[in-house]
């Protein structure tokens, strides 16, 4: 027993998988798929999906907001976890990828669930509340260019209902946020976050040590 997070061995790790991941055919070729780009490193491992996708459930919700899209595989379960009528703004900058994502979208039959918002996400974002949508969202997901999570948790944050979740992806960046001699600028921003999100008033947190840890921001 122990009163701190196990380290998650290859065999531990394989146990986990095998035990609790309940990963659909078709999310599991879109991931195979991916595993074949050379970019294969920015998609999210399939247990962290298989968990926001119970995060949904359980928040029941039906509006959510995804920047970062890559080829859509956190898409994908946000999408089949949302109920009919449910609705993801998903935004991404790089339409090579999201042609991936449109057609796994298509296939699994939740395309008509994802307004997929080709830009940059700050732009999207203030698009967004500048037309009146603050305070309606109930689920965001950031896992996108790390110098500009701090922008993107503001404008998250302003699009969130009361009670509404954030959920913030690489927070650990490969343990570099935690070795002081780097000091690239991506590793300084996400330092910088993860210190101004611990002492946010706004918002109750958790930083669940999953994948490369993933920080739960609810909206106070």
């Amino acid at each position: 027993m122990t009163n701190r997070t196990l380290p998650i061995t290859d065999p531990l790790y394989e146990y986990m998988l095998a035990v609790s991941l309940r990963e659909a055919e078709l999310l599991k070729r879109l991931r195979l798929e991916t595993v074949q780009d050379e970019m294969a490193q920015m998609q999210i491992a399939p247990e962290q999906g298989q968990f926001m996708a119970l995060l949904i459930h359980l928040l029941q919700a039906r509006k959510c907001l995804e920047i970062g899209v890559f080829t859509g595989y956190s898409s994908l379960w946000v999408g089949l976890a949302l109920p009919p009528g449910g609705r993801l703004i998903a935004c991404d900058v790089s339409e090579k990828w999201t042609r991936v994502a449109r057609r796994y979208w298509q296939e699994a039959g939740v395309a008509d669930k994802i307004d997929l918002r080709l830009g940059p996400a700050v732009s999207t974002l203030a698009g967004l509340i500048a037309s009146g949508e603050a305070g309606s969202f109930d689920f965001a997901f950031i896992d996108a260019d790390k110098s500009d999570y701090d922008t993107y948790y503001e404008g998250c944050l302003t699009l969130l209902r009361t009670g509404g979740l954030l959920a913030i992806d690489n927070i650990f960046w490969g343990g570099a946020v935690a070795d002081p001699s780097v000091d690239d600028a991506d590793t300084v921003a996400l330092r910088g976050l993860n210190r101004k999100i611990h002492g946010d008033p706004r918002v109750e947190i958790s930083l669940v040590p999953i994948a490369d840890g993933l920080t739960l921001a609810r909206k106070l």
